[in-house]
C-alpha cells in the first residue's frame, strides 16, 4: 500500500515534466500535409487514368461510356476521401479541414450527378454538374491554401 502512494506522484511528475502523450504527438499544419499529399498524389494519378478521353467521348456522344469514367472517378474519390478523413489533424485546423473534407465529399458526390446525368443522356445537365465540380473545387482549394498543398488541390478541369 505504501508503494502504491509513493508511486502515483512520481509518475504524476513524470507526465507533467514530459508534456504527456498529447504534447509528444502534437499534428502541425506541415506534418499533415506531409501524410495527405501521398494519398492525393494516388487519387491525381488514377484520375488521370479514369478520366482520359472522357471529354472526346462527351463531344462524340458516346455518354454511357463517359458515365462509365466518371462514376469510377466518384468510387476513387470516395476511398480517397475516407482516407483523408483518417489522417490526424492540427488541431487548430479542424474546423478548416473538416469544410475541406466536407467538399471533397461534395465533389465525389457531384462526379457520381455527372455520371447519373450522362447515363440517362442528358448532356447539358452533365455539363452543369463539371461547372458545379469546378466552383465547389475551388471553393475546397481556398479552404485549404495555407497548406500549400500540390496534388491535394482539385483541379477537375484537368479531365474533364
Amino acid at each position: 500500500m505504501r508503494r502504491a502512494t509513493l508511486l502515483i506522484p512520481v509518475v504524476a511528475t513524470l507526465v507533467v515534466l514530459t508534456g504527456g502523450a498529447a504534447g509528444a504527438s502534437e499534428v502541425t499544419r506541415d506534418s499533415y500535409a506531409a501524410q495527405v499529399e501521398p494519398i492525393c498524389k494516388a487519387n491525381t494519378e488514377a484520375n488521370k487514368k479514369i478520366l482520359k478521353g472522357v471529354r472526346a467521348k462527351v463531344k462524340a456522344g458516346r455518354l454511357t461510356a463517359a458515365a462509365r469514367q466518371f462514376e469510377a472517378a466518384a468510387k476513387a474519390l470516395r476511398k480517397t476521401e475516407a482516407q483523408l478523413a483518417a489522417v490526424p489533424e492540427p488541431p487548430a485546423d479542424a474546423a478548416k479541414l473538416g469544410k475541406w473534407l466536407g467538399y471533397v465529399k461534395t465533389e465525389a458526390d457531384l462526379f457520381q450527378a455527372t455520371a447519373d446525368k450522362l447515363a440517362a443522356n442528358q448532356k447539358t445537365a452533365a455539363q452543369g454538374m463539371v461547372v458545379r465540380l469546378t466552383h465547389n473545387a475551388n471553393l475546397a482549394n481556398n479552404q485549404v491554401l495555407v497548406f500549400e498543398f500540390t496534388y491535394c488541390r482539385f483541379e477537375p478541369s484537368k479531365f474533364t
